[in-house]
């Protein structure tokens, strides 16, 4: 038979640990201060700064309180992937206290970390215990890693023979009874005597799996560790050998409790008592707090129920899931801190914040201080509810309690559109395959919203600000808080309370308060104008008589469209997608409603050839546009006037 022997490296450096301190100290320390053996590869470290750093402490911690839980034996993992995923396990010799074998464990805890520092991986074999850890996997039939260790002193020449036969025969016998256990230990010790030069002699020797093994895997890792032995350990009194998922030992006194169970027990009947005082506590503590936890949550029911049915009437009902108490706001968001503090608007400030179960929210909390908002924060709730679109933004729920209103959304962390788009740098770093995608994006949304969702909804407020980007650059229309859902036959409606902004109202609607799926159409229109253009639709921003519409025409119209496109992708950009889109936009923004194409044409020309599309005509011009701001800006006396300059500088609510 072929026998070999492992040779392992170990290292000395240290690595502080911090673990927590035990309620109950019951017996002292493992016996063996120090390990038997320690399997440290040099080969499997990783950076300090590593998830896996983190996963490694809370898996060593978890071990150390577990003990007290399980028989012995217990394994558990840290993380979620491949390469950060820390899974350990612990096993207790079979014969020790639960007072020692917790001992060791902690002592085990420490110390692996102390004498393999950065490793993914590490074995720590203690007389009573052993501890390990892995990112991957330890093949449980594998001699690697492991380690045969023998005594110094040697079986005498004549009496090695019987020795030999004796110790191997009574090894195969423990294998035996080991591996076909069903209690919840693979345990077994024995001894048996041979023949000595001088007297009887008696051998003692002990085989323990992890219990998790089958019973043949079991059988193969024993075998495997004996067959270790022959080669670093043949005529020595005493020897072990160490793998990952089984150990074997062999000497000539007994060092093992002949009178112990397979499984840990308690050592002495005040140690049994003491346990079942303990449970008991625990358990009348549970029940009471359980107590007390199901009367302030039936009280906050209650509170919260009639917040809904004052706020909400009707739809109450159908929004309680969509509750967040404030308790778990404040958690999220550190307080409202202002390191998480992430935007403001006239509807309030907005926060990034951190759920439990680890999804970031955004959090806008309505400034007690506004105005308005109040409407709004109805409305959108809702709204809102009722639509899901992947270019919608999605609203996780909302938070109604202690004179507090918030609404809780998804994070999207690259902001809103007017961030990037306005900004010379950042802009800069938006390609034209970004912007078409966003273009798309955009278009989708608002085709669900015209028609394809449940209700018929017209934003009325479709502006950059209100476009959220996600980590692909995929669009996300937002701030429904000024939304109308109309019938689903319903063309056009009226209203003398104007409300939206400046740039992308249509004219019907800021001068008249006529609002139909054509005013979002005009919206559209221009965020696509500022799409291709990095600029807003602003008059001073091109002349004293040109704004961005009247521009964009005045290109058109002498044939120089790309004149309107950001240099910054002037050369990179497909020239064909750019001329499709400022013509799609110049479609959208003609000053009639009829003349302007419904989402669903809209959808059609991005998949059309230039050539397919219909010849735009002149936007509202300069002198019409500029008596439109002056009515927003209160340049007017009337009664409408008022109410648009009135309503105009109040619904800012950037991201």
């Amino acid at each position: 038979m072929f026998w070999r022997n492992m040779f392992l490296s170990t290292s000395t450096n240290h690595v502080t640990f911090l673990l927590f301190l035990s309620l109950f100290v019951i017996e002292p320390f493992c016996s063996s201060s120090a390990p038997v053996y320690n399997y440290c590869p040099t080969n499997a470290s990783y950076n300090s700064t590593a998830t896996f750093e983190n996963n490694l402490k809370f898996l060593l911690q978890s071990l150390v309180s577990n003990v007290s839980e399980s028989d012995g034996s217990y394994s558990t993992f840290m993380g979620l992937g491949t390469a950060n995923v820390a899974s350990g396990s612990l096993l207790c010799r079979g014969d020790v206290s639960l007072a020692t074998c917790n001992d060791c464990i902690i002592t085990a805890a420490t110390e692996v970390t102390q004498l393999c520092p950065n490793k993914t991986e590490s074995i720590i074999w203690y007389d009573e215990c052993m501890i390990r850890f892995t990112n991957t996997y330890f093949n449980p039939v594998s001699i690697e890693p492991g380690a045969s260790l023998s005594n110094d002193e040697n079986i005498s020449a004549s009496d090695s023979v019987s020795f030999n036969s004796t110790l191997f025969g009574l090894l195969d016998d423990l294998v035996e009874e080991t591996a076909s256990s069903d209690s919840v230990r693979k345990f077994a010790t024995g001894d048996r005597e041979f023949a000595g030069s001088s007297a009887q002699r008696r051998v003692y020797a002990l085989t323990e799996c992890d219990p998790e093994l089958t019973n043949s895997n079991c059988e193969q890792c024993l075998q495997n560790a004996i067959s270790t032995l022959p080669s670093c350990c043949e005529g020595k009194q005493g020897a072990r050998a160490l793998l990952a998922w089984c150990n074997v030992r062999y000497e000539l006194f007994q060092f093992y409790n002949e009178s112990a169970t397979s499984a840990p027990s308690s050592g002495n009947n005040n140690y049994v008592i003491r346990v079942i005082l303990i449970v008991a506590l625990v358990i009348v503590s549970i029940i009471l707090l359980c107590g007390v936890c199901y009367f302030i949550l039936k009280r906050s029911k209650k509170r919260y129920n009639t917040l809904l049915r004052e706020n909400f009437g009707e739809e109450s009902s159908t929004l309680e899931s969509l509750q967040f108490d404030l308790a778990t706001v404040e958690v999220a968001t550190k307080k409202f801190s202002h390191e998480n503090r992430i935007g403001e608007g006239g509807f309030g400030d907005v926060y990034k914040g951190i759920l439990p179960d680890g999804r970031e929210i955004a959090v806008k909390k309505l400034s007690h201080s506004s105005g308005q908002g109040a409407a709004e924060f109805k409305n959108e709730i809702l709204l809102i509810a009722k639509l899901q679109h992947k270019n919608l933004v999605t609203l996780l729920g909302f938070c109604l309690e202690a004179e507090e209103k918030m609404l809780i959304y998804e994070f999207v962390p690259n902001k809103s559109l007017d961030y990037l788009l306005f900004d010379p740098y950042k802009s800069n770093q938006m390609t034209w395959s970004d912007r078409y995608r966003i273009i798309q994006g955009i278009t989708q949304g608002i085709l669900y919203l015209h028609e394809h969702s449940r209700l018929k909804v017209i934003h009325r407020d479709l502006k950059p600000s209100n476009i959220l980007l996600d980590n692909d650059m995929n669009a996300k229309i937002s701030d429904f808080g000024l939304a109308r859902m109309v019938g689903v036959d319903q063309y056009q409606r009226e209203t003398k309370r104007i409300v939206g902004t400046y740039g992308y109202m249509s004219p019907e609607y800021a001068m008249h308060g006529q609002f139909s799926e054509k005013s979002d159409v005009f919206s559209f229109g221009v965020i696509i104008l500022e799409i291709v253009s990095a600029k807003k639709n602003a008059r001073e921003v091109f002349s004293d008589d040109d704004d961005l519409l009247s521009y964009a025409w005045d290109q058109w119209r002498d044939r120089t469209p790309l004149n309107i496109l950001d240099k910054n992708i002037k050369e990179s950009c497909n020239h064909s997608e750019v001329i499709k889109c400022i013509q799609i936009g110049l479609l959208c923004v003609q000053e009639k409603p009829h003349d302007r194409p419904t989402m669903t044409q809209v959808v059609s020309y991005l998949n059309s050839s230039l050539s397919e599309l219909p010849f735009p005509e002149k936007p509202i011009n300069s002198n019409q546009s500029g008596l439109v701001q002056k009515m927003l800006i209160g340049g007017s006396s009337s009664g409408s006037a008022q109410t648009i300059n009135e309503m105009s500088v109040s619904i800012f609510i950037p991201r």
